[in-house]
């Protein structure tokens, strides 16, 4: 019997197969003008909340540049991750079983870019996706950077950034740094109505995660039936919150079950009510419990602690600021 593929990102859905980038109209202006203008920026950091477009972003001009005179050749070879021109730089899975995505991007992976980078271009470009910064480590992230400061000829890298302050300052300020936006409702539909889920998904269940996602569509994906949204959704509707509730919620997220993905899927969804909360809120409260919850979040996932003691003490963090508020 085949072996399951149990990468994750095996998904009609993944960004390599979106034809059309829905929104950010400014960015691909931007994008546009600099290309056209014959010698575009090396390295563009592509950030906004998790979901919203920046790797449909990165593949779509991936695809523009390394299209030449057979656009939809580069299109199917992209899509089968064979594309000699393109690298992606991204978290690999390990060798245990069941296999998982790892928790970073060693620094293995990232010296094979640099490799890459000195290879002959066989259309002339050379591009470089990396998805995401967020999860380099510090050795990676060096390797990175030795690369962005000294690019080579006619090579584009596309950083993908998901949370604010998870870039190296020093790498963030030879980006060319392009906000992405959460979309709008409209927008957000038009996205997920292009997709095929082809079964694995129901859409019922992707359009009741719209409404929670913030304006993230790969967000609404993610949050399709897992547990992580509807743990969030049992917190957020409970008419009385208690410390036993809380560690029932916290449970699902440990265990050889548990994936960092369901986890930093819970945080992202607390993190994106508490900060909607905050506008209107005359106090502080809120606002620094976010700040909490987001640097506690980084730290768990960076030195593989107990998930779910983080989120246990992130809900307990967010209901003291709303009493606070």
């Amino acid at each position: 019997m085949a072996e399951v593929n149990e990468d994750p990102r095996e998904v009609p859905w993944h960004p390599r197969f979106t034809k059309k980038v829905v929104g950010h109209d400014q960015a691909l202006h931007l994008f546009e003008k600099n290309l056209a203008a014959g010698k575009p920026h090396h390295a563009w950091l592509l950030h906004g909340p998790k979901g919203v477009g920046k790797a449909t972003f990165a593949y779509h001009w991936a695809g523009r540049i390394l299209g030449g005179s057979n656009p939809e050749q580069a299109r199917r070879w992209i899509e089968g991750r064979a594309h000699p021109d393109l690298f992606v730089l991204e978290r690999q899975l390990n060798d245990a079983k069941p296999r998982k995505l790892k928790n970073e991007i060693s620094v293995d992976d990232a010296r094979s870019l640099s490799a890459f980078s000195n290879r002959t271009s066989s259309s002339g470009w050379r591009v470089a996706i990396v998805d995401a910064v967020d999860d380099l480590n510090s050795e990676s992230a060096n390797s990175l950077l030795k690369l962005v400061e000294e690019p080579p000829d006619k090579a584009l890298i596309f950083l993908i950034n998901h949370v604010p302050g998870q870039t190296l300052r020093t790498l963030k300020s030879r980006c060319m740094r392009v906000p992405l936006e959460p979309l709008k409702p409209d927008q957000n539909q038009n996205v997920i109505n292009a997709i095929n889920f082809d079964g694995r998904i129901l859409l019922e269940e992707v359009e009741l995660a719209s409404g929670m996602s913030g304006g993230s569509p790969g967000q609404a994906i993610a949050m399709a039936g897992s547990v992580a949204s509807k743990a969030f959704d049992n917190w957020r509707t409970m008419d009385r919150i208690n410390l036993q509730s809380i560690l029932k919620i916290g449970s699902q997220f440990t265990g050889k079950n548990a994936t960092t993905d369901e986890f930093d899927l819970f945080i992202n969804l607390l993190l994106a009510w508490t900060a909607d909360r905050a506008k209107t809120s005359a106090s502080n409260s809120l606002a620094n419990a976010h700040e909490t919850v987001a640097n506690s979040a980084r730290v768990t996932n960076a030195y593989n602690l107990d998930r779910r003691q983080t989120i246990v003490e992130a809900m307990l963090t967010i209901n003291d600021a709303l009493k606070a508020a």
